[in-house]
């Protein structure tokens, strides 16, 4: 089991994480400590998820490849080359497309989960954090592919992971993405076509999600693109804000800005 008290937050240089208060783990991020990922089970991304997503893509989504509206959860991996933690130095590829910017919610895995109905899922949820779930900006999102999403540092966790009981409403949280310190974008978890609950159940009816492992609730229509000497933060309801650097190729990624 992944047991929770309060805040799970691993900062750099520290052997494990630590299970502190919000407090203590406010004062912490406040001297801008930079923190590893707080999680080390496997990191699973949701695909088309948001409603407006669906909206945005219209009839294309009964033509080729798509065909159809999906049916069941479209999940995709982001392996371990991909997680860092906040502040991390994220290497843009290529400067004139940019990174754009997901800000999801992530759900974190208190046991193992198989079979769970919609109405015992919450028994199965340690807690919430922020990822900030990167890609390459691509128009298609049939099949997601490895080399636009999986690349080093592409799968940004924390700062903590917030224990279930401190997140009433996962379902209802407002979003934000700040560049350099100015608002560029908002959204909601409200516009989940599968809420927390569901999409545990959908996903647990095929697979098995095991302690420690983290679920996001999906990346939203419209995140913000980033470019080399950015600064990103990510905000989601009351979860501690998670930021991240955007460099060059020639400088060096997961190290804190």
């Amino acid at each position: 089991m992944f047991v929770l008290a309060d805040h799970l937050l691993h900062p750099e240089g520290d052997a494990l994480p630590r299970d502190i208060d919000a407090r203590t783990t406010s004062a912490l991020l406040a001297r801008g400590i930079a923190c590893r990922a707080p999680v080390s089970g496997a990191v699973y991304g949701t695909l088309l998820n948001d409603r407006a997503t669906l909206d945005a893509l219209g009839d294309a989504l009964h033509a080729a490849p798509y065909k159809a509206p999906p049916q069941a959860p479209i999940l995709y991996l982001k392996p371990r080359n991909t997680l860092a933690g906040h502040r991390a130095r994220v290497v843009v590829p290529d400067d004139t497309a940019g990174v754009e910017v997901g800000a999801s919610l992530g759900i974190v895995i208190g046991r193992t989960a198989t079979r769970v109905s919609a109405d015992r899922a919450s028994d199965h949820i340690a807690g919430y954090t922020l990822v900030a779930d990167l890609s390459v900006p691509h128009a298609s999102v049939y099949r997601p592919s490895v080399r636009l999403r999986a690349r080093d540092g592409f799968c940004v966790i924390g700062p903590a992971v917030v224990a279930a009981r401190h997140v009433a409403t996962p379902d209802n949280l407002d979003i934000e993405v700040a560049l350099n310190g100015q608002p560029t974008f908002t959204a909601s978890t409200a516009s989940s076509v599968r809420n927390v609950a569901q999409l545990l159940a959908d996903v647990t009816d095929f697979m098995t999600l095991s302690a420690g492992d983290v679920i996001t609730l999906g990346v939203r229509h419209g995140s913000p693109v980033a470019h080399i000497g950015d600064i990103a933060t990510l905000s989601i309801g009351n979860l501690p804000p998670l930021v991240v650097s955007f460099v060059g190729v020639d400088e060096h990624a997961g190290e804190p800005s």
